[in-house]
């Protein structure tokens, strides 16, 4: 079974939004956009912009920044003894119900949920669903 990829530059309803609400909390941590950070109007924190860094070139210094993307199938808890036991052939049963959509994390966060698919015999996920960080759990 092969699945369409999603390129980076392709999206669907709401990630343009969330792109953009990334890159704004980027820009204020950068200092790119102060006045968002601090809640002062544009006027009284232009001083606290630094010299020579505009928004983009903000945003841009940070693309070649290599991050964990983990997805997690599920998870158990089990004894050391269980664990021992383990061998060639043994079966773990996870927390998960097949067909249940896997979490998806960058930097060990909870960023999206999505289902698992088959790409030209490897494995890959779709993102089903986002996570605004309000909402993480």
């Amino acid at each position: 079974m092969t699945d369409e990829i999603l390129q980076p530059t392709e999206s669907t309803d709401g990630q343009n939004q969330s792109m953009e609400a990334l890159q704004e909390s980027i820009n204020a941590m950068l200092g790119g956009d102060s006045a968002a950070a601090s809640g002062q109007p544009a006027a009284e924190v232009a001083e606290e912009k630094p010299a020579g860094i505009s928004g983009n070139s903000a945003i841009n210094m940070l693309m070649d920044v290599n991050l964990l993307f983990t997805v997690e199938l599920g998870r158990t808890q089990m004894s050391i003894k269980h664990v021992l036991e383990l061998q060639k052939g043994s079966v773990v049963e996870l927390d998960r119900i097949a067909g249940e959509p896997v979490d998806i994390f960058v930097n060990e966060h909870l960023m999206a949920r999505g289902e698992v698919v088959v790409v030209d015999d490897k494995f890959g996920v779709r993102i089903t669903e986002l996570i605004a960080p309000e909402t993480k759990e």
